[in-house]
């Protein structure tokens, strides 16, 4: 896992909220390590949220938001109930003002 320039504590922070920013707005624009941090987490959260056990959503609503696992639960795991991966889309969204690339992360 990428280290993202934070320590443990604020690395984990920062996916929980960008993960539950994506499957909430369901697109956000973030920097391209992010992106692709953040791109693996949220694959996995939908993952678990399609395995419809007591475990898995425990583990939801630990990881995520509570409006995020809700989401996850109750909409999306039916929405991705034939597809086995790739949940996530990384798009160049263009450049921030200090010429910095910036990504679009939208759920397929």
């Amino acid at each position: 896992m990428k280290k993202l320039g934070r320590g443990t504590d604020h690395r984990r922070k920062l996916l929980r909220t960008l993960a539950s920013s994506v499957i909430v707005h369901e697109q956000i624009i973030t920097t391209q390590a992010n992106a692709k941090a953040v791109r693996s987490y949220v694959d996995k959260m939908i993952t678990k949220g399609k395995k419809d056990t007591l475990h898995a959503k425990r583990q939801l609503f630990s990881a995520l938001s509570e409006k995020a696992a809700r989401k996850v639960i109750e909409i999306l795991s039916g929405k991705y109930k034939e597809r086995t991966g790739g949940y996530t889309r990384i798009l160049i969204a263009g450049k921030a003002k200090d010429g910095m690339r910036k990504y679009l992360v939208e759920l397929v």
